[in-house]
């Protein structure tokens, strides 16, 4: 019995870093959205941020590197549905860093899009300002956001 493309995509999210998992379940062309479509100063601290058409590839070496730079505490994804091509998760998890051992719980939303039983684009959000802290290992963050007032450090 064939498989829908909710059950593909949340296949595909339990076995991202094993290799036949990616194969079978990722179209050799896919498209990969990492955190944003393009930003140079994110993907120097995250290597895999931006938009990636090297399919499989980009999935399992994007995956692989998460595990590499962070401890994965829990990944739950609480919502997961679909209509047609389209599929939607919407969950949260925790990460340690494995260079300083910071700690931090995000949210995350993924937009995957399936064809003939493979994964053939997938865009991935999460709240980058959250889980790009666990790597912060010192100095001060000045930002000037609201119009009517002053500078804020972080």
């Amino acid at each position: 019995m064939p498989r829908t493309n909710v059950e593909i995509v949340r296949e595909l999210l339990r076995g991202t870093t094993r290799p036949e998992v990616v194969d079978a379940l990722v179209a050799a062309d896919a498209v990969y959205v990492s955190l944003t479509y393009a930003n140079p100063d994110l993907q120097r601290v995250m290597p895999w941020a931006g938009t990636h058409a090297d399919g499989k590839a980009a999935i399992l070496r994007t995956f692989t590197d998460v595990n590499r730079y962070w401890t994965v505490v829990e990944f739950d994804p609480q919502q997961v549905f679909g209509q047609g091509e389209e599929v939607a998760v919407f969950g949260s998890f925790t990460l340690r860093s494995t260079t300083l051992g910071k700690q931090f719980t995000s949210p995350f939303s993924i937009l995957a899009r399936v064809r003939e039983g493979k994964v053939f684009y997938m865009q991935y959000m999460e709240d980058t300002f959250g889980t790009g802290s666990t790597f912060r290992s010192g100095g001060i963050w000045r930002f000037q956001s609201d119009p009517a007032g002053g500078e804020v450090e972080v």
